[in-house]
C-alpha cells in the first residue's frame, strides 16, 4: 500500500484531501465549541472564586468536543450521518438546516474547503513524510486558532500552547528549525509583542495586543526560528492592513474598531513555513546584503 501511494502522486494527493475534508469537518466542531467550553469554565471558576454553587444543568456539565451528539443550535434537531458529509452534505441542503431550514453559517462550508486545500497544497510540497505530518498538524490548528479569532477575539490557550510546545519538541529534531534557534524564536517573539503593547499602553492608555497574539507569534518562532520573525511580523502586519483595513472601509467601521490579528499572523505563519526562508533570502539579496539563513 505504502509503496502504491509513493509511486502514484495523485492517490497521496486525492487521500490527503479527503482527509483534509474529514479534519475540516471536526475543526468546525472545535471552532464551534470549544469558546462555548472555555465560557462554561470560566464562569464555573469565577462562581467557585466567591463561593457560590455553579447553577449549571447537567447538559451544560457535559458539553464538550463529544456530547452532546451535533445538532442544529436553532431548533436542536440531531443532525444525521448524511446531512454531516463534509461539502457535499452543505451544497445538497443548500446551506439549510434540514428540519427548520435556518441557515447555515458559510463558515462551515469555508472551513473544510480551506482544509481540503491546504492538505492538498501540503502533501504536493512535502510528500509522504514525517515533516508532511508536523506541517499538517500546524496547519489544523492555525485553522481552529484563526476562525476562532475571527469569531470571539480569543486565541484559546488550550490551542495555542500545545503548538507552542509540538514546535519546540519537533525543533529536537531538526524539522524547520534547531532548538537553539526555536527557543531564542519563541522568547524573541514573546518579547516583540509584549513590548510593543507596553509602549502602546504608555502612549495611548489601553491595550493594544492582545496577550493572546504574544503567545501566538511565540508559536511562530517556535516552529520556524528566530530568523523568520521578521518575515512573520511583517508579513501578517501587511496582511492586517489591507484585509483588515479593507474590511473596515467596506463595513463603514473607524478605525478603532478591534480587529482580530490571530488570523493574520496564522497567514504569515503558513506561508513562512513553506516558503519564508527562499522569501526572506531572496530580499536579502535584492537588498544586497549576504546572511546565510539557517534552514534545516
Amino acid at each position: 500500500m505504502f509503496n502504491l501511494i509513493m509511486t502514484h502522486s495523485w492517490i497521496f494527493l486525492t487521500l490527503s484531501g479527503i482527509l483534509g475534508l474529514i479534519v475540516g469537518s471536526f475543526l468546525n466542531v472545535v471552532i464551534h465549541r470549544l469558546p462555548i467550553m472555555l465560557k462554561i469554565s470560566w464562569r464555573q471558576d469565577c462562581l467557585e472564586f466567591l463561593n457560590q454553587t455553579p447553577d449549571f444543568a447537567d447538559e451544560v456539565k457535559c458539553y464538550n468536543l463529544a456530547r452532546p451528539n451535533s445538532h442544529c443550535p436553532f431548533c436542536n434537531t440531531p443532525i444525521k450521518r448524511w446531512h454531516n458529509i463534509p461539502v457535499l452534505s452543505y451544497l445538497f441542503l443548500g446551506g439549510k438546516c434540514a428540519n427548520c431550514e435556518s441557515k447555515i453559517p458559510l463558515r462551515y462550508l469555508i472551513v473544510e474547503l480551506l482544509s481540503f486545500a491546504l492538505s492538498v497544497i501540503l502533501a504536493w510540497q512535502f510528500g509522504l513524510s514525517w515533516t508532511f505530518v508536523a506541517v499538517l498538524t500546524f496547519t489544523w490548528f492555525l485553522i481552529a486558532i484563526s476562525f476562532i479569532d475571527i469569531d470571539h477575539q480569543i486565541l484559546p490557550d488550550s490551542l495555542t500552547m500545545p503548538l507552542l510546545w509540538i514546535g519546540l519538541f519537533i525543533s529536537c529534531f531538526d524539522v524547520f528549525a534547531s532548538s537553539h534557534d526555536a527557543i531564542l524564536g519563541a522568547i524573541f517573539g514573546y518579547l516583540f509583542f509584549w513590548i510593543v503593547d507596553k509602549l502602546f499602553k504608555l502612549v495611548r492608555r489601553k491595550e493594544g495586543i492582545g496577550q493572546g497574539d504574544f503567545k501566538l507569534i511565540a508559536v511562530a518562532g517556535a516552529w520556524l526560528g528566530w530568523q523568520l520573525l521578521p518575515f512573520v511580523i511583517l508579513s501578517s502586519s501587511i496582511f492586517g492592513i489591507l484585509i483588515g483595513g479593507g474590511w473596515l472601509l467596506c463595513r463603514g467601521k473607524s478605525h478603532h474598531t478591534p480587529i482580530p490579528f490571530g488570523p493574520f499572523i496564522a497567514i504569515a505563519m503558513f506561508i513562512g513555513i513553506i516558503w519564508g526562508f527562499d522569501i526572506t533570502q531572496m530580499y536579502l539579496q535584492i537588498m544586497g546584503i549576504n546572511i546565510p539563513l539557517a534552514n534545516v
